[in-house]
């Protein structure tokens, strides 16, 4: 992987690369953006630059480049949380341990700290520590989407750089490279994001049943629509995207038709969505959620 196939973000590339060969190098970075534009590729790759012994953007031919292709370089950390929940001490405190010993091939160390957002406040504070007095050798990247989670005293030590999310144009070629089928609608609900694209392509099924629930909202009973909507029984876990892809479709619809009903529908999503937060019964909420649409949408048209 290298920059130029990573897509959007041409001015952080340019950014980064002017770094590594400026010899301008900081301690401490942190990449902020949201989830699934790519940070952590950026991350790697930046890391990969400045462990390359030929001080170019990565010649991809030095004994460094090669063991970090062949992820064996051993300058090099990629740190994740071990549960999924959070990064905890005894994590930092094993890269404290590694980042003392000198490097082995590079002239430097890189330690990357992805979904550092997920560092419990003891992880931070012992971080803190090496942030304060790093080895001249060592560059330490936090990979994050929400800053708020930081200590202050963290981000004070680092380099801000933030990502934009990317844009429909580049989320386009990036499906049509990777042959993931798409529309429109897929497209606006990734709010830039290609991890939530790749997840459209995995679940496409998934979202050609709520078009199909939606379609069908002006057509049939109630009772059939609430007996073709097992997709939201059965999605809990993921609830919240089904019904941003619901909002997207009522919005789009709403710019080519300036129906009332689908500002509306907009509505009764919100107001479900919070009713799924204040904890209220989950099957309820989803049958209250279809019978409202429902009738709305047959009484606009009995309005027209």
């Amino acid at each position: 992987m290298n920059f130029d196939k990573i897509i959007g973000n041409d001015n952080i590339k340019d950014l980064l690369e002017k770094t590594v060969q400026g010899n301008n190098l900081v301690h401490s970075y942190m990449f902020i953006g949201n989830n699934g534009i790519g940070k952590k590729l950026f991350a790697t790759e930046f890391a990969k630059m400045i462990l390359c012994l030929s001080n170019k953007k990565a010649c991809n031919e030095c004994s460094s480049c090669i063991k970090f292709n062949s992820n064996n370089h051993p300058d090099f950390i990629l740190l994740d949380s071990e549960d999924g929940k959070n990064i905890k001490i005894n994590q930092i405190r094993l890269l404290q341990e590694q980042i003392s010993e000198k490097p082995i091939v590079s002239n430097n160390k890189v330690y990357i700290i992805n979904d550092s957002d997920l560092m419990t406040v003891e992880a931070q504070n012992c971080l803190l520590k090496t942030l304060e007095e790093p080895p001249e050798y060592a560059v330490i990247i936090l990979v994050l989407s929400n800053e708020s989670k930081l200590l202050n005293t963290i981000k004070s030590r680092c380099t801000k750089i933030v990502f934009n999310k990317l844009s429909n144009s580049d989320l386009q070629q990036y499906a049509e490279s990777n042959n993931i089928s798409f529309n429109k609608n897929m497209l606006d609900t990734c709010e830039g994001s290609i991890s939530k694209l790749i997840d459209f392509q995995n679940n496409v099924e998934y979202y050609s049943n709520l078009d199909n629930i939606i379609n069908d909202l002006s057509f049939k009973d109630i009772i059939d629509i609430w007996n073709e909507s097992d997709i939201l029984y059965k999605s809990k876990d993921n609830i919240l995207v089904l019904l941003d892809y619901i909002n997207i479709v009522f919005l789009n619809n709403l710019r080519n038709t300036n129906e009332s009903k689908y500002i509306n529908g907009v509505q009764i999503i919100e107001m479900t969505k919070k009713r799924l937060a204040s904890n209220a019964n989950y099957d309820m909420c989803i049958d209250n959620l279809l019978l409202k649409l429902w009738e709305e949408f047959n009484e606009s048209n009995d309005r027209g």
